[in-house]
């Protein structure tokens, strides 16, 4: 009989070394419960693996009582994770013990969960007021109406002296180490700046001055945000790998919605030129 080191030295040889790196120091986020309920079901066809819309039990807040929602398909590659999974047990341990690094990159938090199901019951909605008369009916208004469904008051540290709820929200996220600008995860916060001529000066000196809540990141790095605009609760997208750019060509699909209008004297501009940063909802 092989020695057991000897059996794992072929897979290891074509297994990254940068990913055993990565198994070993990412460290898990953690997780809340939230009141829903959910049917997972997982297929894979033609070589993909697909998360399938998720019924899930409206959350109620306030006075208006909201219909259920269906969370978006994902996709992953299922023939490169299945290999990826192997390979790495050698190392790690099989992905379902509780706790492992491969558990908490496969399955959102149920932190996060509720955050996106919320925001997806309030698309479409023109004005918060048939929601809510406890927020304004804003973009902060919105962010603050979805994690309230995972138990975060996001102004509960209260305001500074002028400043806005971004920028009162933004500062928490930053007091907290929330703040981060890697590729997003569903519920994540997501800041822009300069938005808006905030202060009437004819500058663009104002900060913080939008926010939303990320519902997805496609294959192609483009972020799906769901954010209170001028035209009510809407999703937005947003890509950093083409900040300037509206399409990628000329009939392709959107990767920067237009997220402040032209102004006299000024073009208009994409969510990709005016991001500032990412903040997960844990320890806010």
């Amino acid at each position: 009989m092989r020695p057991l080191m000897s059996l794992r030295l072929p897979l290891l040889a074509v297994f990254p070394l940068s990913v055993l790196v990565g198994c070993a120091t990412v460290k898990p986020r953690p997780s809340e419960p939230v009141a829903t309920t959910e049917a997972v079901t997982v297929a894979a066809p033609g070589g993909l693996a697909e998360l399938v819309p998720v019924p899930v039990t409206a959350v109620e807040l306030g006075t208006a009582e909201m219909a259920p929602t269906v969370v978006a398909t994902q996709w992953v590659s299922a023939g490169v994770l299945e290999a990826t999974l192997r390979a790495a047990e050698q190392v790690t341990g099989p992905a379902s013990t509780t706790g492992r690094f491969w558990d908490v990159v496969l399955a959102p938090t149920q932190m996060s969960r509720s955050i996106v199901q919320r925001s997806l019951q309030l698309v479409g909605m023109r004005s918060l007021r048939r929601v809510s008369r406890g927020v304004p009916d804003d973009c902060s208004g919105f962010v603050r109406l979805a994690y309230r469904s995972a138990g975060i008051d996001l102004v509960a540290h209260g305001f500074r002296a002028g400043e806005n709820a971004v920028s009162a929200i933004f500062r928490r996220a930053v007091d907290v180490g929330s703040v981060h600008h890697q590729p997003p995860r569903p519920g994540d916060l997501v800041f822009f700046r300069e938005t808006y001529d905030r202060n009437r000066d004819g500058r663009r000196n104002d900060g913080m001055t939008h926010i939303g809540v990320v519902e997805a990141v496609d294959a192609h790095g483009t972020v799906t945000f769901i954010h209170r605009g001028g035209k009510g609760v809407a999703r937005g997208r947003l890509n950093l790998s083409f900040p300037s750019r509206h399409q990628l060509e000329q009939g392709g699909p959107v990767v920067n919605d237009y997220i402040r209008p032209a102004a006299k004297g000024s073009r208009a501009y994409l969510a990709g030129e005016l991001f500032a940063a990412f903040a997960s909802p844990e320890g806010l």
